[in-house]
Order: structure tokens, then sequence, then C-alpha cells
């Protein structure tokens, strides 16, 4: 089963939620399986920034199938395909964590503005909202 428009979005509220609860300012991204943008986010008060950093996360937590931050910027696969995907991903920052149902990558959900901690725990609260 694909990921939702609903369901990206539940992923988005319960994200922004633990923003607020732990007072940060974010941007959040979930995208499906293939990486490509489902739905997305940008508190008032988060950095431009932010914007660009949860999407790169996300994509490359969704190719990956593992948090962003456990995968190596180094090795050569993450960067070849950093490399083919034009850019668009961002492997190796800490702040994305792939969408997971029956055992399937369904997306990943991506956070940028805080510390790379406090943008996994975002991450990780909003994936759980699935």
């Amino acid at each position: 089963m694909a990921l939702t428009s609903a369901e990206a979005n539940r992923i988005v509220q319960a994200t922004i939620a633990k923003a607020e609860e732990i007072n940060i300012k974010i941007s959040v991204a979930v995208v499906d399986a293939g990486g490509r943008l489902q739905a997305f986010s940008r508190m008032d008060g988060a950095i431009w920034a932010s914007a660009l950093g949860s999407q790169g996360k996300a994509v490359a937590s969704a190719a990956f199938g593992r948090p962003s931050g456990d995968i190596s910027p180094d090795a050569a696969t993450p960067r070849g395909i950093a490399a083919a995907a034009g850019g668009h991903m961002i492997p190796g920052g800490q702040g994305a964590v792939p969408i997971v149902r029956n055992g399937v990558v369904e997306g990943a959900c991506g956070v940028g503005g805080g510390t790379s901690q406090q943008d996994e725990d975002c991450a990780r609260a909003g994936a759980d909202a699935l």
C-alpha cells in the first residue's frame, strides 16, 4: 500500500507538534518511496535552508531505507547516487527516518531547522504517527 496524501499530511502535523513541544522552528518534508515530495510545511520563523535540508535528508532516507544519519556520505555508492539524483539527496545528515509499513519502505520523513538530534526526534515522532 502506498503512502496516501492524508497519511503524509498526518505525518507532517505530528512532526510539527513535536517541534512545538520542544520549542524549535522546522521544515518537514514527507516523500514517497521514490523520493518525490508528497507533503511539506515550513513553520513560521524556520530558516529558509531548512526547507532544502528536510527534503534532501528525506530523499536519502527513502532511497536507502534507513535513517539519513546512518548513511555515510563518504561511501562511493551514496555519493554516486546523490550525484545521479542531481544533488537532491543529502546522505549522512541526521534528521530523516524511513516510513516502513509491513516491512516495505513507503517513503520518509525529513526535518531541518533544529539540531541534528532534534530533527531526527521530530521526524521519528512524525513517522510514528502512521
